[in-house]
């Protein structure tokens, strides 16, 4: 029965030149996991939160699309943590290029069936130190990827005159 599926599968995709329409769909289910559980984590993409799961573990459905995931998790107690979801290629996606020569690589490519995200996200929390700042207790309602501390070079250290051997 699975044979049979599968091989039906891959006579539509030839036909079709849709793979990644057809075998992974449009949309996917992201699991949530945070340590510790019950935290609340929204999922954004291009700065605009699009989904939101609470009170972890739990699951996000989402649309697939070329731009990759932030998720951010926040809960009492702790430091907000995030999550860069990395948005990648589909397996069928090969399938389009190789079976379908690209048309069905076109057609994924424009809804977003040809990419994918990880799943599952583990998030693990750090909880508020004494004299510092605590961590925020709700989601923000949209959410810009941190920016990376400037690079810093080691103040340079003189080395020692090479000595010769007589």
């Amino acid at each position: 029965m699975k044979l049979e599926r599968t091989m039906a599968a891959i006579g539509g995709c030839i036909l079709l030149g849709a793979c990644s329409s057809i075998i992974e769909g449009r949309s996917q289910q992201i699991m949530i996991n945070s340590n510790p559980p019950g935290a609340d984590c929204g999922l954004y993409r291009q700065a605009l939160r699009i989904a939101t799961v609470q009170n972890t573990p739990g699951i996000a459905l989402v649309e697939k699309t070329k731009h990759s995931i932030w998720v951010a998790c926040v809960k009492p107690g702790y430091q907000m943590a995030s999550y860069y979801n990395k948005s990648g290629a589909a397996g069928a996606t090969f399938g389009n290029i190789i079976l379908g020569g690209g048309i069905g690589w076109a057609i994924d490519s424009a809804s977003g069936a040809d990419n994918k995200y990880d799943s599952p996200v583990n998030i693990t929390l750090v909880p508020n130190v004494p004299g510092q700042p605590e961590g925020p207790m709700t989601l923000p309602a949209s959410y810009m990827a941190p920016t990376p501390a400037p690079a810093t070079t080691p103040e340079a250290v003189p080395m020692p005159a090479p000595t010769t051997a007589r």
